[in-house]
Formats: C-alpha cells, sequence, structure tokens
C-alpha cells in the first residue's frame, strides 16, 4: 500500500488506496519476533531511522548448533554456501511493532485502513469479464446463535480498479480466486 501510494504520487495520479485489517489494530495478528533486514524499510523510507522506525536492537553475533539429546553442538557458519546466517546490519524485532509502525507511516500519507473488519467475499463484476470489482468486509456484532447483536453493523463493499490480496499463508479468499479464476 505504501509503495503504491508513493508511485502514484510521484505519477500524480490520484488514487485512493485502502488496506482492510481484519484484527482490531495493524499489527495485532503479527505476532512473531524476527531478524529484519532493513533494506526494504530503506526503499520504502530512507530516512526511517528519523521516523522512529521500531528498530531498536542491532544483530551482534551469529550462531547456529544441533541440538541433540544431550546437548548442542555448534556448527562453525562458514561451512554454509551463501551463508544466511550472516545477519551483519540487520535487526531482531517484534514484527508486530514494525507492521504497526508502517500502518502509521501509510495513514500519514492518505492510506485509509479499515482497521476491525476482515474481508469476507470477493466480489466481482456481472459483465462477461467477472473481474474482481473489490472485496466485501465481514458483518460484525454478530452472536454466536448468528443474530445480531445491539452493537450489529453491517459489511460494506469497498470497489477497486484494482484489489491486492495480502491474506497470509491461509487466505481464504484467496483460495476462492483459485477456485474461480
Amino acid at each position: 500500500a505504501i509503495r503504491f501510494k508513493q508511485l502514484a504520487d510521484a505519477a500524480n495520479k490520484d488514487y485512493s488506496v485502502r488496506v482492510v485489517e481484519k484484527a482490531a489494530a495493524v499489527g495485532d495478528h503479527t505476532l512473531s519476533g524476527a531478524v529484519l533486514e532493513p533494506r526494504a524499510l530503506e526503499e520504502l523510507f530512507p530516512d526511517w531511522k528519523e521516523r522512529g522506525a521500531p528498530l531498536h536492537t542491532p544483530v551482534v553475533a551469529d550462531s547456529l548448533a544441533y541440538l541433540t539429546e544431550t546437548g548442542r553442538v555448534p556448527v562453525p557458519l562458514g561451512l554454509l554456501p551463501g551463508n544466511p546466517q550472516d545477519n551483519h546490519g540487520n535487526y531482531i524485532v517484534r514484527l508486530g511493532n514494525v507492521v504497526a509502525w508502517l500502518g502509521e507511516q501509510a495513514e500519514e500519507m492518505g492510506v485509509e485502513i479499515f482497521a476491525g473488519y476482515g474481508a469476507a467475499e470477493v466480489l466481482y463484476h456481472a459483465d462477461e469479464t467477472g473481474a474482481v470489482k473489490g472485496v466485501a468486509t465481514n458483518d460484525v456484532g454478530i452472536a454466536k446463535d448468528g443474530s445480531p447483536k445491539a452493537t450489529f453493523e453491517r459489511g460494506m463493499e469497498l470497489h477497486a480498479k484494482a484489489t491486492l490480496f495480502g491474506e497470509g499463508c491461509r487466505g481464504s479468499l484467496t483460495k476462492t480466486l483459485f477456485d474461480k479464476l
């Protein structure tokens, strides 16, 4: 969303960019810790440090070991071709914090984020192309028995010129796209 908005702005194209996030807040469903190479942040925001990106713990050492039933056997890192354990210049992060920060940066650029609404259905054009025209969000405020609660809100239809699906490894909407297209 950030990169698309940057490209649209650079081309003087007035595109509205929206992100539908089922978590209550951006980053809430991103829980893992990670070693992050900051190159992607540098491409989006060369001034990521000044913007307060949550990269505070640089990697200071790498190690690799085989764990056995009785202990730990160190493995020299030079034995691995391409050495993916060379993390010089990378940072140890909580990925949820990085994603939340990216959400803040996106909103400052004018990206609209619909947090707390999961995309529930792919919407298609009714014409002969049957192309994707957007998504519908889920209804909220529904009791376990399916009846509407006092907090009920009908989902929204979000129509778009282009729809990007970034659902992760178990994306249910993406699976329906594979079946249909």
